[in-house]
């Protein structure tokens, strides 16, 4: 059944708005937004997810008030945040991003998210020819709890050239998107290509002008459901509500390059003599697993 679909224009410059879909397929959701390349809402892909019927700011609260989090050199716990994310106001908001990784601050909720939503044909995140090493730089499973008039900072894209899962839990949180052709409109960092130079709650017209020419595509990320985006695509949020959140890095056929040159280009840097067998070993693995997918 359809939620509330647009026609998809040929360009992603084109696009004004986000599809929300209900009891897509699969198959539908290859062909019509991973092959295409095409942000995507799902509304009911979670809907057996115990964290729904669980997790509230409540429930942090009581099962986890003394996890710590330091958001610009200050140490706030689980019990103090959530008074305050529910306090929140446009005129003084709650500290943002107050984030975990999921398996290493609470492994034992990971049950919680399942079953889990694949994008693609197959999760290579959790495939059993990839190294955890290769991970490093990004969190697969990240719960964020966030209050009214907090935003992330930056307009970026995700690291590692991951592709995006976000599933409100609790609470909901608007997204401004920009497509990847729109790369020069965001002036990324020189040393930091993912992440945009432009504040975008204040952009300066003047120092960047190509960023007024960039339209944004403005949504509302509601309770229960699941966005999802592939790699390149710019965003960031804007909470209007206490929200909970669960970020989930997804890999498959379609970023497996830019994803395994990126790793070669860091551990270059960092450990240059196992650059090139991470290059070699990244093709070779992807080979198998495009056979796998068939």
């Amino acid at each position: 059944m359809l939620t509330e679909q647009l026609q998809t224009p040929a360009k992603h410059q084109e696009i004004t708005n986000v599809d929300k879909r209900t009891n897509l397929s699969h198959e539908e959701f290859i062909n019509e937004y991973v092959k295409t390349k095409l942000p995507v809402v799902l509304t009911d892909a979670a809907k057996n997810w115990k964290a729904m019927k669980n997790f509230t700011p409540a429930y942090f609260k009581k099962h986890y008030a003394h996890i710590t989090k330091n958001i610009n050199g200050i140490t706030y716990n689980m019990a103090d945040f959530v008074d305050m994310m529910l306090n929140s106001t446009e005129e003084d908001p709650a500290p943002y991003p107050f984030n975990f990784d999921v398996k290493k601050v609470f492994p034992e909720l990971m049950e919680y998210f399942l079953p889990e939503i694949i994008y693609g044909k197959m999760d290579r995140i959790n495939h059993k020819l990839m190294p955890k090493q290769l991970l490093q730089g990004t969190t697969v499973y990240e719960i964020f709890l966030g209050g009214k008039g907090a935003s992330f900072p930056y307009l970026h894209f995700d690291a590692l050239f991951m592709h995006t899962q976000i599933t409100q839990i609790y609470g909901s949180k608007d997204f401004i998107m920009y497509p990847p052709e729109l790369t020069p409109n965001m002036y990324p960092f020189e040393d930091n290509p993912k992440f945009s130079q432009v504040n975008f709650l204040d952009p300066d017209h003047e120092r960047f002008p190509l960023f007024k020419e960039a339209k944004p595509i403005e949504f509302t990320l509601n309770q229960g459901e699941t966005l999802l985006f592939p790699s390149g695509w710019w965003h960031t949020t804007k909470i209007t509500e206490p929200c909970i959140s669960l970020g989930r890095a997804q890999l498959n056929g379609h970023n497996w390059d830019d994803f395994i040159n990126d790793r070669y280009v860091n551990w270059k840097k960092k450990i240059s003599f196992a650059a090139a067998p991470v290059l070699a070993y990244g093709k070779i693995v992807g080979g198998i697993m495009n056979a796998q997918e068939k």
